[in-house]
């Protein structure tokens, strides 16, 4: 029988939580989680925690500043102290440079729409073999006989990794307890072997990656995006240039280009496809938000500072060079969003950050068979998806900045942990951060709505312009499939032309492949979240049990 949230519950262990990811709404989770009586495990692929939002620069390069690149700095101190903290008392297993692949639910996983209830004899046990374990209940480690990951393809036996710098279990295989779910990630930079990790219960908080739309240049080295451009400043303290445009669409733009100018780039103009008479068709709802006002009059008022000319509605046309970027063309948009003729103008420079909004990393999630709605992660009040024992949060289930994922993860990792405990949730526990995450989601749509990229930008692709750089794929190619051949959806287009059949699985060229299609832009399910090489899928497939005769 359930209790309510807050009574006396007494399991025989701690139940275990996989979460994948450590950024704001990983962070956040894992710690809401852990306080209240769950065991966390926590994969991410960076080497350090924090995710784009709190990207660190790596200890060896002993950044006196590193909070000179970021806002909401206390936060970031907060979740920091909180998860070494956890991580001391053996109650957090923190792996680093894992690099989730592939999620198992086996049949330990409840089929009742809730996760099982831990019980007697469901945890990671002492075991002779073990080379080290964590808290007792939480997470252990042990190598099986020295095996690669076996049951990959259904039985999901751990495996063992060849040792990764930061990985608190580095050189081990990590059995977090339970039956319901194995987690596979590939490990290191590399990524060459890979490691099962085992939990009751997974939190998906993937996070999101850029959207990437073509434009003539736009192969030439010097061209970043602003994600990127701003992972080098935040991650490596380099400067993708010395001369640098920013320019697309989205809230993304400014933070990058004041941070460039701060680091001592000549920002030589941040080029928005949005118009400020955009904004004012939402004037409640920003207002609404004081503090988010705040922060954008800051970043205005450093953009000035820096002297960094703010062109609206303007596109980037072209990139020009011979062996790198030179120089960008811009013009102005009209209100349909085609270029209108005659305002084109050259801006030299040496490198082009460049994005156009977000998009959710679904993955994972896909591959357990949960809901996707639109391009987004399907969740609940609590944050869970329609698979039983699944929660997701942050950018997976929505684009909406570090604030909304905290409020997420939060609740997510409340939810998780009162389920994996065997007490029914009270969402009265959470109330404050389900209003923010109410707030936060009505600010985001605003955004969304606002900073779109142009409507007709396929118009300006010449035929020869790359749309899929796995496989060199030209606009050509893809009008020719949508015009002559009939094809009026991208997975046809990917069939006709191979966009989208590369190395990256169309994560690059899936939005620019739809807007040449005319089609509705949709998640591509994909077997696996990442590229696999082969021989950890033939390992693991070797390693497989025999069926058993009777």
């Amino acid at each position: 029988m359930r209790t309510a949230e807050g009574a006396v519950a007494a399991p025989a262990r701690r139940p275990t939580l996989a979460v994948i990811g450590a950024g704001p709404a990983g962070l956040a989770a894992a710690l809401a989680a852990v306080r209240r009586g769950v065991h966390v495990t926590v994969l991410d692929s960076a080497p350090q925690a924090g995710g784009q939002f709190y990207r660190q620069p790596a200890e060896a390069f002993r950044a006196r500043r590193p909070k000179a690149l970021h806002h909401q700095w206390r936060t970031w101190e907060r979740l920091r102290s909180g998860l070494t903290e956890e991580i001391a008392a053996g109650r957090v297993t923190y792996l680093t440079e894992h690099h989730g692949w592939f999620v198992e639910r086996h049949a330990g996983a409840s089929p009742t729409g809730r996760p099982p209830t831990p019980g007697p004899g469901r945890g990671a046990e002492a075991r002779p073999d073990a080379l080290a374990s964590g808290a007792s209940g939480g997470a252990s480690a042990y190598a099986p006989g020295g095996q690669l990951p076996a049951g990959v393809l259904g039985d999901g036996v751990g495996a063992v990794s060849p040792g990764v710098p930061g990985s608190s279990v580095a050189g081990l295989v990590v059995d977090a307890g339970g039956g319901g779910f194995v987690v596979h990630a590939l490990l290191g930079p590399e990524q060459e072997e890979s490691v099962a990790v085992r939990a009751d219960a997974v939190l998906l908080a993937t996070g999101g990656y850029e959207k990437v739309l073509p434009f003539p240049g736009w192969t030439l080295p010097g061209v970043v995006t602003a994600g990127g451009a701003q992972a080098m400043l935040k991650g490596g303290l380099v400067l993708p240039g010395r001369t640098v445009v920013v320019a697309g669409t989205g809230p993304l733009l400014m933070p990058v280009a004041a941070g460039l100018a701060t680091a001592g780039a000549d920002v030589a103009a941040l080029v928005e496809s949005a118009g400020p008479k955009a904004f004012a068709r939402h004037t409640a709802t920003l207002a609404a938000h004081p503090d988010k006002l705040a922060e954008g009059a800051q970043y205005a008022a450093r953009l000035a500072r820096h002297r960094i000319p703010l062109v609206s509605r303007h596109t980037v046309v072209e990139a020009h060079g011979k062996d790198a970027v030179e120089a960008v063309t811009i013009a102005a948009l009209d209100p349909a969003g085609r270029v209108r003729p005659g305002t084109g103008r050259r801006i030299p420079c040496d490198t082009l950050a460049v994005g156009h909004g977000m998009l959710p990393h679904t993955d994972l999630a896909e591959g357990l068979g949960c809901r996707v709605d639109g391009l987004n992660v399907a969740v609940d009040a609590e944050q869970r998806t329609d698979v039983p024992g699944v929660w997701a949060a942050g950018e997976a289930t929505g684009i909406g900045g570090a604030a909304l994922s905290l409020a997420e993860g939060h609740i997510a990792g409340r939810s998780a942990a009162a389920w994996l405990r065997g007490i029914t949730p009270d969402p009265r526990a959470w109330a404050a951060a389900a209003k923010s995450r109410t707030r936060m989601r009505e600010f985001a749509a605003v955004l969304a709505s606002v900073y779109t990229p142009p409507a007709h930008w396929a118009e300006q692709l010449h035929d020869d312009t790359l749309v899929c750089r796995c496989e060199e794929v030209p606009a050509s190619a893809v009008r020719e499939a949508v015009d002559e051949l009939g094809a009026t959806d991208a997975r046809t287009v990917k069939l006709l032309t191979r966009a989208g059949m590369g190395w990256c699985q169309g994560r690059m060229c899936s939005a620019a492949v739809a807007g040449l299609a005319g089609c509705a832009e949709r998640s591509a399910r994909r077997p696996f979240a990442r590229p696999v090489p082969l021989g950890v899928l033939a390992r693991a497939a070797d390693d497989r049990p025999d069926p058993d005769p009777s």
